[in-house]
């Protein structure tokens, strides 16, 4: 199925921050961007896009703004663009974008946000990827394709590590978590080496599942007795559904290995529809827990996504 739309304005800047600036048209580059805008390269964040609608609610409030004043790339009419889910993609022309990610955290706020008080990009603006490159100019429709249902799963992996976070220690675990799942055929959106420090935890983990619906998250390290290990704590406060099945199942066979797998405190929950699982800090009880958990999490997010009635993936 497919909705169309219209591009109304395409904007760039030169620099992170700051308005951008209406142009005739845009070029979208492959794995890149716009030409010439700040926030081109090889991430997650390449061209954002906002709602004409929004910005016209915004200005009724007595705001005068111009496109490009919340730092949008694209304003597109036709879409609530919030409510699409990532995957979506969007064909102007010869150009292909795929939705990344919905909304934004706001460490330091924008220009736009100093002179008016408020800025809706964080809030109401989507981001994408460029898959497929072209030329993007007012005027052109947008032809919006659903997301796939049978696409690969998506995963990020997080180690919590005091040591490994200021370069101390070599982090082994979360790239064989990486591995991994990247040979069973899941997509790895985001890898994350931080402190053992709850709060940034509980921040990615939100970020990670509200705005990048990442199928599935993997933690290792801060699951043990030591005063910092906070990770399963950290783990239940953003989680709105336990599932305590797959914890006592990984400790179970963890214990088949080694009497002290016991001692592991690990959780595993669930946001929205993101899977959040912690497992041991050490390299060997990582590959032997994650072989194990591998042989049932394909479908427990079937389950989760409401896909279990469909047929393999990968």
């Amino acid at each position: 199925m497919s909705v169309n739309g219209k591009v109304i304005a395409v904007c760039i800047s030169e620099r992170k921050g700051t308005q951008k600036t209406e142009v005739p048209e845009i070029r979208l580059v492959p794995d890149w961007g716009i030409e010439n805008d700040a926030h081109a390269g090889k991430w997650h964040r390449q061209v954002s896009l906002l709602a004409l609608e929004k910005i016209e609610a915004f200005r009724e409030k007595g705001a005068d703004v111009d496109f490009g004043a919340f730092g949008e790339n694209i304003i597109v009419e036709g879409f609530d663009l919030r409510s699409l889910p990532v995957g979506t993609r969007f064909r102007i022309g010869d150009a292909l974008l795929e939705l990344t990610q919905i909304g934004k955290e706001c460490h330091s706020h924008c220009a736009i946000y100093h002179q008016v008080g408020d800025c809706i990009m964080p809030r109401e603006g989507v981001f994408t990827v460029v898959l497929e490159g072209g030329v993007v100019k007012a005027g052109d429709e947008i032809e919006l394709i659903e997301a796939d249902p049978a696409r690969p799963f998506t995963a990020a992996w997080i180690t919590l590590s005091d040591k490994g976070a200021k370069g101390e220690r070599e982090d082994k675990s979360g790239p064989l978590i990486g591995k991994m799942l990247t040979e069973a055929g899941y997509n790895i959106v985001e890898e994350i080496l931080i402190p053992d420090e709850p709060d940034l935890l509980k921040a990615q983990l939100i970020r990670l599942a509200d705005q990048r619906q990442v199928n599935v998250i993997i933690t290792t390290g801060g699951t043990g007795f030591a005063l910092r290990d906070r990770t399963p704590e950290a783990t239940q406060e953003v989680c709105d559904r336990m599932a305590p099945g797959i914890a006592e199942a990984i400790r179970a066979y963890s214990i088949t290995k080694t009497p002290r797998g016991m001692l592991s405190r690990g959780v595993a929950g669930i946001r929205r529809q993101t899977l959040i699982i912690n497992l041991p800090g050490s390299p060997k009880a990582v590959g032997e827990c994650m072989e194990y958990l591998l042989t049932s999490l394909d479908h427990g997010l079937e389950m989760l996504l409401g896909r279990s009635g469909e047929c393999a993936r990968r």
